[in-house]
């Protein structure tokens, strides 16, 4: 006996604004067939339009009593991007398996769907966009404005360019999404405008959901068009842009934040100029290393492979945890409760600006050391880096998930202040570097990450208060004043017992 399997669930979501001319004829060319291959539902969602497509819509349902449809108006208009939101999250919370935009004023061919949605059924994609784009003059022939066409392959070319697709289209509104997909994505954030369209791309691409493209035929009537080219083009090239120095941490985003939270961030840098790599190369072989803040356990790795003694300490355990490497696991919050006088060297890469009392702690840490000198490097973000400061001369302070001003961050430091901070808790700084930003991390190891990153290493040697991105700091440890007391009347104690026992018996001062 087979195993009945249950027909997946499809809302075709009919978009629709000032459509009473075109509503019904849209309807009617929905295939038949679908409604026999899907538990299928229409949705219409009236935009606010003053005209009769509410009505129409009404009027369709009460004739066509075999289709499960529901009709929608809304209340204030909620513009093209808005209605969009409205139809998605309807899907998502009615426990729909796909979503089918479809255009009321039919610009697309309701007929395409069976075929827009075979790649979704098949498990093969998780969202499918009808492209007029895939011949090479296909759109023009449909009846596309030229000027239409340019600014199309304009915009594309240019989206692919800082995005790193190749789609041939980004400006189609024939939509198919499985609603997992919308619901790992905050589309909800985006905006109620036009270029919704082109923040819902990025958005399926950050969280690296499939997206497949097919050709469909291109059709221009009567229909008005509500969208000024100019200010799309313009809000399309700024959204693509935010997006991409949202990636680079410089601005955060919360719309373009679709991964879960983890520690992905921390993830070692080598290969290049970083903070871990020049790290890594102020630490001499062989010697004894204790890694403060160590996150996932990575470096701890790099420095056993150069012969290094390593103990890593961190409020969780590694991750990746390397048998010759010893844990201590604390918040480093609370009053340290690891030994430091066996290493010769402290880490301290991107520590100080998570702790609530960056001066308290080194405190803290000095006052279990002896005369013996101790090498410590410690790294931390720069926030005099000039992109942060062309940010707040914009009005933007945006905390986020990474980068600069994450929000984990409490104490955020120039590199005078570092200075300050290091100087006051009895430090002596022996050099002091600025560190590119992690241009390969960002974009991808290329020509492009490459030549921003030499670019960015020689600005530093101009002006490195103005274009670092971190701080590296190589400092020496010196005893408290405490151990200083403390040792002083050891030493002077001893150095009295010395002297009576020269001087013989009976002999005391």
């Amino acid at each position: 006996m087979g195993t009945h399997t249950a027909q997946p669930r499809l809302l075709i979501f009919v978009i629709a604004y000032y459509a009473e001319a075109k509503l019904e004829w849209v309807l009617d060319r929905i295939p038949r067939s679908i409604f026999d291959e899907f538990d299928c539902e229409v949705l219409i969602v009236d935009d606010a339009s003053d005209d009769r497509t509410f009505e129409i819509g009404q009027d369709y349902k009460r004739r066509h009593p075999e289709l499960r449809m529901t009709v929608l108006r809304n209340a204030y208009n909620q513009g093209y991007g808005g209605n969009q939101k409205v139809g998605y999250t309807y899907a998502v919370t009615e426990g729909f398996d796909l979503v089918a935009m479809v255009h009321g004023d039919g610009q697309y061919a309701p007929e395409e769907l069976p075929r827009l949605l075979a790649p979704l059924v098949a498990g093969e994609a998780d969202a499918v966009f009808g492209s007029r784009m895939i011949g090479r003059i296909d759109a023009l022939k449909g009846g596309m404005p030229l000027y239409k066409f340019v600014g199309n392959k304009i915009l594309t070319t240019a989206q692919n360019a800082l995005l790193g697709t190749k789609l041939s289209e980004f400006h189609s509104g024939y939509r198919v999404y499985s609603t997992r997909a919308l619901s790992k994505i905050p589309f909800r954030l985006n905006v109620n405008d036009f270029h919704f369209d082109t923040e819902i791309i990025i958005q399926l691409l950050d969280a690296q959901q499939r997206i497949v493209e097919l050709p469909i035929p291109t059709y221009y009537g009567d229909e008005i068009s509500r969208v000024s080219g100019l200010r799309y083009a313009r809000d399309v090239m700024m959204t693509t842009l935010k997006y991409r120095v949202h990636k680079l941490g410089l601005l955060y985003r919360r719309q373009f934040d679709t991964s879960p939270p983890d520690n992905s961030h921390y993830d070692l840098k080598l290969g290049y100029r970083s903070s871990h790599s020049m790290a890594l190369d102020a630490v001499a072989p062989g010697s004894k290393v204790l890694d403060i803040g160590a996150g996932p356990g990575g470096l701890a790795q790099q420095l056993v492979a150069r012969g290094c003694e390593v103990a890593v300490v961190d409020q969780f355990a590694p991750t990746t945890p390397t048998p010759e490497v010893t844990v201590y696991v604390q918040n480093l919050d609370d009053t340290p409760r690891f030994p430091v006088r066996p290493y010769q060297y402290f880490l301290l890469l991107d520590v100080i600006e998570h702790l609530h009392d960056p001066e308290a702690f080194l405190d803290k840490l000095r006052a279990g050391l002896d005369h013996q000198p101790r090498t410590m490097v410690l790294t931390t973000p720069n926030i005099a880096f000039v992109a942060q400061r062309l940010m707040l001369a914009l009005g933007e302070f945006n905390y986020g998930k990474a980068g600069i001003l994450d929000r984990t961050h409490t104490r955020l430091f120039t590199f005078r202040s570092l200075r300050r901070l290091l100087r006051d808790t009895g430090f002596r700084i022996r050099r002091v570097e600025g560190i590119p930003a992690p241009f390969p991390k960002a974009l991808g190891d290329n020509t492009l990450s490459r030549t921003l990153l030499a670019l960015n290493i020689a600005a530093i040697r101009v002006a490195p208060t103005l274009f670092s991105y971190q701080i590296l700091v190589v400092a020496e440890t010196t005893p408290t004043t405490e151990f200083v007391l403390a040792d002083t009347r050891r030493a002077s104690q001893d150095r009295i017992d010395a002297d009576n026992l020269r001087r013989g018996p009976g002999f005391t001062r």
